[in-house]
């Protein structure tokens, strides 16, 4: 079972868009939803447990990733159609879902995923370590 389903897509597209879907060949959409899955992930395995995330199902599901992981997948869904119809809005779209993967990445945003355990321990592995020093003192008189 796939972690998008077709209604997921209603909320990030248009009619039109809607019937790519309908349209394509339903191999091409799973690649484009695993292509999809496996670009979030790469950006956020280091913190959240991802596997368990799009483990989810029905209403236990993320909607913020649900969200993501559609945008994604039509971007690369549409970049396969000819002469690319609609693919300026996808495009946008994209960039913004990686522009907050990034923020997501950098700490300043944090989505209700569930965390990164490490199995050793049971401590959240996926909280992020600051480290560092003081500017060097300089004692010349």
């Amino acid at each position: 079972m796939s972690f998008l389903m077709t209604d997921d897509y209603k909320a990030v597209s248009d009619t039109q868009t809607l019937e790519v879907i309908h349209q394509s060949d339903e191999v091409n959409r799973e690649r484009a939803e695993n292509y999809a899955i496996e670009e979030i992930s790469s950006y956020l395995r280091s913190r959240y447990n991802m596997p368990q995330a799009y483990a989810a199902t029905g209403t236990n599901r993320n909607q913020q990733l649900v969200m993501l992981t559609a945008d994604v997948a039509l971007y690369h869904l549409i970049a396969w159609l000819p002469k690319r119809m609609g693919f300026e809005i996808r495009e946008t779209r994209y960039k913004r879902v990686i522009e907050y993967l990034e923020t997501v990445q950098a700490g300043k945003a944090s989505p209700d995923l569930p965390p990164l355990i490490d199995p050793a321990t049971g401590i959240d592995a996926g909280i992020a370590v600051k480290y560092g020093s003081w500017d060097k003192s300089k004692y010349d008189y």
